[in-house]
């Protein structure tokens, strides 16, 4: 498994923490530093795991209200608070990656997003997130031209 796959599961169980710790009271802004400190405690990784992971999350937390956005505007009667946790946290990962990481090709981003879906998610978790990424392709592709 390469170094970004892995930083990507690391991001997602992160990603999935903050979401629970924070379900009643709505998502603060900014991350808390003592939730990456401690989530990296017990963890030996090689620093390029831990930088890229650390990008991620901090850039979903810093853009969430934005990226939740796209995924309002990408389901149709549905809500992003409906969604499974975990779901919804690719979700923001890969509209995250799609938006702001530029040398990341649009194809490997969402495969990465539909593989994590299939091993953490739920039977038809990939099939969903595959959907709504695709949607949000299609409505940003004059921004995404690049890496298409």
């Amino acid at each position: 498994m390469g170094y970004r796959r892995k930083s990507r599961e690391y991001a997602l169980q992160m990603l999935y923490q903050y979401d629970i710790s924070h379900q009643h009271e709505g998502l603060p802004e900014g991350l808390p530093e003592s939730l990456i400190d401690g989530f990296w405690t017990f963890k030996e990784v090689p620093e390029n795991v831990r930088e890229f992971t650390d990008n991620i999350v901090e850039g979903v937390i810093k853009n969430l209200s934005m990226i939740d956005s796209k995924i309002n505007q990408s389901v149709m009667n549905w809500s992003i608070h409906r969604m499974a946790v975990v779901d919804r946290n690719i979700l923001r990962m890969a509209i995250y990656e799609l938006l702001f990481i530029k040398d990341i090709p649009v194809k490997v981003t969402i495969n990465e997003a539909i593989e994590i879906a299939k091993r953490y998610g739920g039977e038809d978790s990939s099939s969903f997130v595959n959907g709504i990424l695709d949607r949000v392709l299609n409505d940003h592709r004059e921004i995404l031209g690049d890496k298409l």
